[in-house]
């Protein structure tokens, strides 16, 4: 399943509108926030589709009936750009362990590059659930070289959520067709067009810079 969530109308359209905007996106602070609310939107998304168990719980008048998650999923992010999506998904998974996956691109010509995945640091992976985050999905070769580099080196996760802010539609048909059979794609949005330089447009520019500046 591949899911958009602005297909429908939700607060997920204003913070993408910030997130892109030329001027509002300057604001660091407020890029990364407004990340960190989509990445919560996303996790109340998903936390639709986990296993719950009943559980009762202790008030001070009584006790009342209710269900709580069955198992906790790993949230796993790609560094640098996926951390503050990361964070807005822990702060619904709050029990959740994390994940951190080293990924970037290695240029060899302006138009010339390859996706270089190095370090992996994540607990065990072995029959639960994964969510795997990067807050763009341009080529859509990180994700899954990093997907794939998490189940060589941690185990076999039983379900997967790949889930980016901005995809294009060319990086959604390669996921598409790499993922696992046990995985769903969770999107804030899918843009038609990708430069040779492999930036999507409309785009918002580079996420990583954005949040935490230019790299050297």
């Amino acid at each position: 399943m591949t899911k958009i969530l602005t297909e429908s109308n939700s607060a997920m359209a204003i913070f993408l509108n910030e997130l892109r905007h030329i001027e509002i996106q300057k604001d660091r602070m407020r890029f990364r926030k407004n990340i960190e609310r989509i990445g919560g939107l996303m996790a109340y998304e998903i936390s639709k589709t986990l296993d719950y168990k009943p559980v009762e719980i202790d008030t001070p008048l009584g006790t009342c009936e209710s269900v709580r998650v069955a198992d906790q999923p790993v949230v796993a992010t790609v560094l640098r750009a996926g951390l503050p999506l990361q964070t807005g998904m822990l702060s619904v998974f709050d029990r959740a362990d994390s994940a951190f996956i080293s990924a970037y691109r290695k240029h060899h010509s302006n138009e010339d590059f390859e996706i270089m995945v190095e370090y992996a640091s994540c607990p065990d992976l072995e029959d639960r659930t994964l969510i795997l985050t990067d807050a763009m999905l341009a080529t859509g070769q990180s994700m899954v070289l990093s997907y794939e580099m998490l189940v060589k080196q941690f185990g076999e996760p039983s379900k997967v959520h790949f889930v980016s802010v901005i995809a294009s539609a060319e990086g959604v048909e390669y996921l598409e067709e790499h993922a696992p059979a046990n995985a769903d794609i969770w999107l804030g949005a899918v843009d038609q067009e990708m430069t040779a330089q492999a930036y999507i447009v409309p785009g918002l520019g580079d996420a990583g810079d954005l949040c935490y500046g230019e790299k050297g």
